[in-house]
């Protein structure tokens, strides 16, 4: 340990925020905008479809894999296995047919919204780029060694 260890500021322990409030506030936003557009309801209430799909997601995100870190749901790659292929697939419908709504009705929720999607995009990209990079050094490596074999004979 030296000297110098004692006088660099601590750093302080990564802070884990609890998304999952925000999230279901914002999925209960996005489908009173599009049950509004879509199936002509009107107020606080939702038609039995809409009312029954966002009744399943917030079930499911309090069950969800990744607990309090959770991802977006409409980014994440276990939402058919978490809602099943129908309820998935209406539920991304959902979530991207009313997209420009939002920003309407919503603009400073729906540009979170946007820019943590654009994280999560990030972040696989990201993770794909290390994975792909892993595999170019070892398929280069493999080259290596067999052309060095080659070459011993």
């Amino acid at each position: 340990m030296s000297i110098f260890s004692r006088l660099r500021p601590k750093r302080k322990p990564v802070e884990i925020k609890n998304t999952v409030p925000k999230e279901k506030a914002n999925i209960r936003k996005t489908f009173g905008v599009y049950c509004h557009a879509h199936h002509g309801t009107s107020g606080d209430k939702l038609c039995p479809k809409c009312t029954a799909t966002v009744a399943t997601v917030l079930t499911k995100m309090n069950r969800c894999r990744y607990g309090i870190t959770k991802p977006i749901c409409d980014r994440c790659e276990f939402a058919e296995q978490c809602f099943g292929a129908e309820q998935a697939k209406f539920f991304l419908d959902v979530m991207h047919g009313s997209q420009k709504r939002m920003f309407l009705h919503h603009p400073m929720m729906a540009f979170k919204h946007k820019l943590a999607s654009w994280g999560v995009d990030y972040a696989k990209m990201q993770q794909q780029k290390k994975i792909s990079d892993k595999i170019k050094t070892k398929e280069a490596a493999a080259k290596k060694r067999a052309k060095e074999r080659k070459d011993k004979k």
